[in-house]
């Protein structure tokens, strides 16, 4: 290593320390500023150097020590009522290892270490609201399914069981804990956004929703528009923005499971959301001024009851695409995607990856059972908005499924080109 090298890893401390540091300088009660935290990143790559050139494994968890009771000793005397800036002490030994870290070679983990810290010092207001809105039973769901996923996935079995070894017990929870996931998610923001009111909010009900169900979403604001006719444009950004936000689910959910599948799949997505998004768009832009935005009742997704119900489906689908593949080949597998997409596109969607991973299904004919799925989920919408909003509401809501399907067909083209 050159001494340039050096100069870079100690420049890249120093960033990290006034990072923090500027975050901390705006805190009225904290006892250390960009200084201070700068000087500890500092040191933190110091102690590395010298404890690696020095071969002395106890110099690092000595200077550890001697900066955690320095500031024990500073921060007791804080008065009756003072904040005793316990978050700044944290951070700052916190600052103290990313230098650390920084002189081994780490850079890359520590930048995106420093930004998520960074991100949790400063939202701090909006995580003691998240805290209070999210109620006791969300709470309690989560944590039972953080549970099942981090200490009963690990001991599940990887292989297959079942007729035609479709059944795999670890990828069918991974699967579920993937969908919860990306679902929770948006179900968190919308708890924190959904009683807000303004045409901001009205896009981001739509994408959130369209993350955690686009029919709960349809079935609720089809059911708005058609008690009150002043919603009907409201209805109509957050019905169609929920259709758009699919297509940006399934691609990442290709991305995660099936990469390979993704370039055959991404065109097809793309025209479809390039077609599709702009009609929302344009009536969203329209809305003169703040819409109130009706509360939209989706249950948690990373619910026990939830998450098992997704798996029980997933497993069923995964079982009969394997079954309908061995006995009809691609055709039963289309068959099957057309039925699935009524249901949850969801769990079509990875069965139908996981076969293209076990060398079932070729990249065209995934990206084919895909989008058959998600036209079939387009006419189950179409069916909803017409039934519970009218016709009226129904005609507008059809142009924007008919230019998302053009867009498909668009992307299709392409491929094939």
């Amino acid at each position: 290593m050159t001494e340039l090298d050096y100069i870079a890893r100690f420049l890249a401390s120093l960033g990290i320390g006034l990072l923090l540091g500027l975050e901390r300088e705006r805190s009225q009660g904290g006892k250390a500023g960009v200084r201070t935290f700068a000087l500890v990143a500092v040191l933190g790559t110091l102690c590395a150097l010298l404890s690696e050139k020095t071969s002395d494994t106890l110099l690092l968890p000595v200077a550890v020590a001697a900066l955690a009771a320095m500031m024990i000793s500073t921060y007791r005397h804080a008065g009756p009522g003072e904040d005793p800036g316990t978050t700044t002490m944290v951070s700052l030994l916190i600052c103290f290892g990313l230098g650390a870290a920084t002189w081994f070679g780490y850079q890359q983990i520590v930048v995106v270490m420093a930004l998520g810290v960074t991100g949790l010092l400063y939202f701090k207001s909006e995580l003691h609201g998240m805290t209070q809105r999210l109620s006791r039973q969300d709470w309690v769901s989560l944590f039972q399914f953080a549970v099942v996923t981090f200490v009963v996935l690990p001991v599940l079995p990887d292989k297959g069981f079942g007729p035609l070894g479709a059944l795999n017990p670890y990828r069918i929870w991974l699967m579920v804990a993937l969908i919860s996931g990306l679902s929770f998610v948006g179900y968190l923001v919308l708890r924190l956004a959904g009683d807000r009111q303004g045409i901001t909010v009205i896009g981001l009900v739509g994408a959130l929703g369209g993350l955690v169900s686009s029919t709960a979403t349809t079935l609720a604001y089809s059911r708005h528009a058609r008690n009150d006719q002043a919603a009907i444009n409201t209805g109509l950004v957050v019905v169609l923005t929920a259709n758009a936000a699919v297509l940006v689910k399934l691609a990442a959910e290709t991305a995660m499971v099936a990469p390979d599948v993704l370039p055959k799949l991404l065109p097809v997505l793309a025209g479809g959301l390039l077609v599709g998004l702009p009609l929302p768009l344009i009536i969203w832009h329209r809305l003169a001024h703040a819409a109130e935005i009706p509360h939209l009742e989706i249950s948690n997704p990373s619910e026990m009851r939830v998450a098992l119900g997704f798996g029980v489906l997933y497993a069923g689908v995964l079982l009969a695409l394997a079954w309908l593949h061995h006995v009809a080949g691609a055709g039963g597998v289309y068959g099957m995607a057309i039925l699935s997409g009524l249901t949850d596109i969801d769990a079509i969607t990875l069965s139908t990856l996981q076969l293209t991973n076990s060398g079932d299904l070729s990249a065209d004919q995934a990206s084919r059972a895909i989008a058959l799925a998600y036209l079939s989920s387009l006419g189950l919408k179409f069916v909803i908005v017409w039934s519970m909003a009218g016709w009226a509401f129904a005609r507008r809501a059809g142009f924007g499924y008919l230019c998302v399907t053009a867009g498909l067909c668009a992307g299709f083209a392409a491929n094939a080109a």
